[in-house]
């Protein structure tokens, strides 16, 4: 495995295997972090949906990755079958990544009220955050020496953003879902924790009516005066993922160059 830049070389992952759950294209934040964990010696599984095939196999091939799972996480069946063949292939496991959300585009438009229904809400929650849940259960009985967790949020979960809507809901049961996670694996020594990335070139920011908008916003009202960059959102969870997070769980880790802590934006320029 080559080193890529902005994705440092080392022995940080050696030895470890874990599952990826998420990577839909090479703007995927899933994509990121594998190649940042590939880049310190991880084995990984990337899980795909059917239609994605096309588009996960080449990725995972081009950083040695050759064991791919097909898991639609809203069916039972084929979600029992990829942690089947991962204990049949590993027999136990590391570490977890899930970066999965999806809901109707038309609910990420104008009035949360008016344009959430009652089969999308159900559809969102599923995919979005009782898909953690189930990842969770099933990861974790093969994580038999302890392991590590990561899921992917958004700043929506905390505050209201124009267009996130039903999402932003989503995303706040993936936070509170999280917790309890960490609760109920911890004893297992079982780490588990969120990282709230802030506004990237991905294919669900796409989906966001403004998302151009958001990202503009972000890089100007942030502490850093800079976009959120893929390597720092894969620095934090090779972080999280890695022993060096030990000690850590239950945190939502905001990456989002300073984003998240500002009340109102600096209107002068920065001058006193």
């Amino acid at each position: 495995m080559s080193e890529e830049a902005g994705f440092p070389k080392g022995d940080l992952m050696k030895g470890k295997r874990g599952l990826v759950m998420g990577v839909a294209n090479k703007n995927s934040i899933a994509w990121g972090i594998a190649r940042q964990l590939a880049a310190q010696g991880a084995d990984m599984a990337f899980s795909y949906i059917a239609p994605m095939e096309g588009r996960v196999r080449p990725l995972a091939e081009s950083i040695g990755v050759d064991f791919l799972v097909k898991a639609d996480v809203m069916s039972d069946e084929e979600m029992e079958a990829a942690f089947a063949e991962i204990e049949n292939k590993w027999g136990a496991l590391d570490f977890l990544v899930h970066a999965i959300a999806f809901t109707d585009k038309e609910a990420l438009k104008g009035s949360f009220v008016e344009n959430t229904t009652r089969q999308n809400f159900k559809d969102t929650m599923d995919v979005s955050a009782f898909s953690f849940v189930d990842a969770a259960r099933r990861a974790s009985r093969l994580m038999k020496a302890g392991g590590s967790m990561v899921t992917l949020t958004y700043l929506g979960s905390e505050r209201v953003v124009p267009n996130y809507n039903v999402m932003g809901v989503a995303k706040a049961a993936l936070e509170a879902s999280m917790r309890y996670i960490a609760r109920d694996l911890g004893p297992k020594g079982i780490r588990v924790n969120a990282i709230s990335a802030g506004p990237m070139k991905t294919l669900a920011m796409a989906g966001i009516t403004g998302g151009r908008q958001l990202m503009s916003t972000g890089r100007d009202w942030s502490l850093l005066k800079e976009d959120t960059s893929m390597e720092g959102v894969a620095g934090a969870a090779l972080y999280l993922l890695s022993d060096l997070g030990r000690s850590c769980t239950g945190e939502t880790l905001h990456v989002d160059a300073g984003f998240h802590v500002v009340a109102v934006p600096d209107m002068s320029g920065g001058e006193a």
